[in-house]
């Protein structure tokens, strides 16, 4: 991956923050917002596809609600996104009307990149917006979340609707310049221009740099992104918002991560990196090692304990016997029935119970290993 495979990327995914698009106050700052969409205008008429994954949506309605800071409980948080979502898109179209682009909102919750049907209903509407010319700005659906907005999880969001759309590039738009190999702040630190894979990282200390009194992400969360990008086999760019322009056209600035693996099924990438496991099923030493290194898939027989509850379809960490998650997969049985079934050969229990129980508990086509640690 050189830096003119940047500037000829016919696909592009633009993630900024809100500490990229806000004053220190909290509100929207004209100027950020104008110099942002410019750059992206630049891509766009050069030929190429741009979906833009924006924060900003509860900083921004910070100041309409007479508020001074980023509020903890989840129900302000929701109420400060209700207003300023609107607001946050509205001035995304103004500017880019100037270049005669359309905006095209779209809110996107974790079901949205988790659940299969969901995910592909997701990937039509990305597809139709920029097969019309539009240019899709993203978000996490806030005011509906059901859970606390998680830390720099659009950051995340940004790597998934890239695998989604089929991205050339991802940039990630920060408050500093690229990654460090220590804190920029205290001196001494020196920018890494290029990382070519994860062993580039071990002596790299990785920090909250970048995080603000608005926003929630930091460059770890970014450094993270990037390798869930760069293991599905897109190339990454982060620096900061000032200089996205440069970025964009494939100048030498902020650091550029190489892929590190080829494009995945979708299928695999949202289940290991947009899901939580909803249970566990511990496996046996032999289960381990068929699931592991066999990549075979997990019959009854190999499990000896479930823990959680959970339904047929849900996600669930398969575990080895000292507790350490090895795999997810979407389980074929709910947390209520698995356990009758646990030691039991699949033809024992096709026997006993019927044919719809000589499958699986989880087929190996549903089922993604984790990073043993």
């Amino acid at each position: 991956m050189t830096r003119e495979q940047v500037a000829g990327a016919n696909r592009v995914v633009v993630k900024v923050g809100s500490s990229s698009l806000t004053t220190t106050t909290g509100g929207i700052d004209p100027d950020r917002i104008r110099s942002l969409v410019d750059a992206l205008a630049g891509v766009r008429a050069r030929g190429a596809e741009v979906v833009l994954v924006s924060s900003g949506a509860i900083a921004t309605g910070l100041a309409p609600l007479g508020l001074v800071r980023r509020p903890r409980d989840l129900a302000t948080q929701q109420a400060a996104a209700s207003v300023g979502q609107g607001l946050l898109v509205h001035r995304y179209h103004e500017e880019l009307s100037r270049h005669g682009v359309v905006a095209g909102q779209v809110l996107l919750t974790v079901d949205d990149v988790t659940r299969r049907s969901h995910y592909r209903n997701a990937y039509r509407t990305f597809a139709k917006l920029l097969d019309l010319g539009v240019l899709p700005v993203v978000n996490e659906n806030d005011t509906v979340a059901t859970s606390e907005i998680r830390f720099g999880d659009n950051d995340r969001l940004a790597a998934l609707v890239a695998h989604l759309v089929h991205a050339d590039l991802l940039l990630l738009l920060s408050d500093v310049e690229g990654l460090y190999d220590g804190n920029p702040a205290a001196g001494g630190a020196t920018l890494l221009g290029e990382v070519a894979s994860p062993a580039d990282l071990v002596d790299v200390r990785i920090g909250r740099t970048g995080s603000s009194g608005v926003g929630t992400g930091g460059m770890q969360t970014k450094v993270e992104a990037a390798r869930i990008a760069t293991g599905a086999g897109i190339p990454v760019v982060l620096t900061s918002a000032a200089l996205a322009a440069p970025a964009l056209a494939g100048e030498p600035v902020g650091t550029l991560f190489h892929p590190t693996g080829r494009r995945r099924p979708t299928r695999l990438l949202w289940l290991a990196h947009a899901t939580e496991g909803k249970g566990q099923v511990v496996l046996d030493a032999g289960a381990v090692r068929a699931v592991t290194e066999r990549r075979a898939s997990l019959l009854p027989a190999g499990i000896t304990d479930v823990r959680g509850v959970f339904t047929g379809g849900d996600p669930v960490d398969l575990v080895d016997p000292s507790g350490v998650p090895v795999a997810r997969g979407l389980v074929n049985y709910g947390s209520d029935e698995l356990p009758g079934l646990l030691g039991r050969s699949t033809r024992d229990l096709a026997r006993e119970l019927g044919s719809s129980y000589e499958r699986e508990v989880v087929h190996r086509d549903d089922l993604v290993l984790l990073p043993r640690t």
